[in-house]
């Protein structure tokens, strides 16, 4: 009797799970799930970009897996990922909520920070504020073009007294002990802002949002102490992981291809001739190195998914019915490396970037940073730093992939952003003596 009614209930249990991980009606189509694990044990987790491109070439541009007993939606391709984040943007625009990552980053429970937060307008109210607060510190501007130029003084400075062969980058790294580390510091640093501050005379972000907590009193507000904290963690990690990483990218590719490093350091010495130092105005008369930087972002794919994004009502996408609270995920090299937008879709080389003139451009499909309300808040920031980096270094420095380094492997170490895998270079101070 006891083993019938155990029967009984794995049967019951496994009828249930099969039905309940059906597709809706007019949903994206895509594999049959597995009870429990759904489609995960055809994406390999390691690195499951192949497997979700052998699924769009069977499937289509817009299918559907299962993320255990969830589904999730995949987009594909300039037109399917515009269309969604661009033209049905306040359809697509949610982000999931309840995930592992929510609760890893988070300071408190209403504190969801800017980049994990739900579409809604506490979202709008806390963006709005964070980028023009950013702006006002010179968030792309001239005075922080100041900052960066001297910051890339002291590593160069450390470079000139030190050049060695150096292994690059770190190994990598857990996040959760990140996280950790990093709300302590925040505390820290608040607290510290607390004891010196002066109200109405803000000295960085953090004063500027503690005026605007006290401003709005204890009315109901999504301004608080816990919501600084999770954008202070936001700012971090967006800011400086994806930026290093791309840095390490663009000087692994750089050692590689050494006819392309020498290319640009000629056409750097070209234009910063009797310069003492680059600034961001002249990328416009340096073509080539910025069609270097950029072709190196797009071979690099540095965050290959994106952040997951979320329908925040019943919707429909190019014919297919998507119900509310669907997740959905945007495949990056998918326009990254889509035929008929690039000249050379699988190979790194910077003529995609080029006109016939020589002249750069920048083809639609270039979207390291996303598209939509959901955009990378610090894109100018982030492009003024790979520039005025990259120009400064190459033009003191040649990178050199050492002779005992064995073939360079190009494949990405996989992750929320990628990176290249350890390697060592080789560093050595140009003679410019003629600039």
């Amino acid at each position: 009797m006891f083993v019938t009614v155990v029967l009984f209930f794995l049967a019951t249990l496994l009828f249930w799970f099969i039905f309940s991980s059906g597709r809706p009606e007019n949903f994206p189509p895509g594999p049959q799930p597995l009870p429990i694990l759904g489609n995960l044990l055809e994406v390999n987790l390691e690195n499951p970009i192949a497997g979700l491109e052998t699924l769009a070439k069977r499937y289509g541009n817009i299918y559907s897996i299962f993320m255990g007993p969830r589904p999730a939606v995949i987009l594909n391709g300039i037109e399917a990922i515009k269309e969604a984040l661009v033209n049905k943007a306040a359809d697509f625009s949610g982000r999931p909520q309840g995930q592992m990552v929510n609760h890893a980053i988070q300071i408190k429970e209403n504190a969801p920070g800017i980049i994990l937060a739900d579409y809604n307008s506490n979202w709008k109210e806390q963006r709005r504020f964070g980028l023009m607060t950013l702006r006002n510190f010179g968030l792309g501007k001239q005075s922080m073009e100041q900052r960066i130029l001297g910051e890339l003084q002291h590593i160069t400075n450390i470079l000139e007294q030190s050049v060695v062969v150096r292994k690059l980058p770190l190994p990598f790294q857990q996040a959760f002990k990140l996280f950790k580390i990093a709300r302590e510091i925040y505390h820290e640093k608040l607290d510290e802002s607390k004891k010196t501050r002066m109200s109405g005379t803000p000295q960085h972000f953090i004063d500027c949002y503690l005026d605007e907590v006290d401003k709005r009193g204890n009315e109901a507000s999504s301004f608080s102490e816990n919501q600084l904290g999770s954008i202070l963690l936001d700012l971090h990690f967006a800011g400086t992981d994806t930026t290093a990483n791309t840095i390490l990218f663009i000087f692994f590719y750089l050692m590689n291809y050494p006819e392309i490093q020498e290319r640009c350091q000629q056409e750097i010495d070209d234009v910063l001739q009797g310069k003492d130092q680059a600034c961001f105005e002249d990328r416009h008369q340096m073509p080539y190195v910025q069609a270097v930087i950029h072709e190196i972002q797009r071979v690099a794919n540095m965050v290959p998914l994106g952040v997951a994004h979320c329908s925040s009502k019943d919707t429909e996408l190019m014919g297919f019915s998507i119900p509310k609270g669907t997740i959905v995920i945007v495949n990056m090299k998918s326009v990254l490396a889509e035929e008929g937008q690039w000249k050379f879709p699988h190979e790194f080389n910077p003529e995609n970037f080029l006109n016939n003139q020589g002249e750069f451009v920048k083809p639609e499909a270039f979207i390291p940073f996303s598209v939509g309300p959901r955009m990378c808040v610090g894109e100018n920031l982030a492009r003024m730093e790979l520039f005025l980096i990259t120009v400064s270094l190459l033009r003191k420095f040649k990178f050199i992939w050492p002779e005992d380094a064995g073939e360079p492997d190009f494949t990405p170490v996989y992750g929320v952003t990628q990176t290249p895998k350890p390697f060592r270079m080789k560093i050595k101070l140009r003679d410019t003596t003629r600039v």
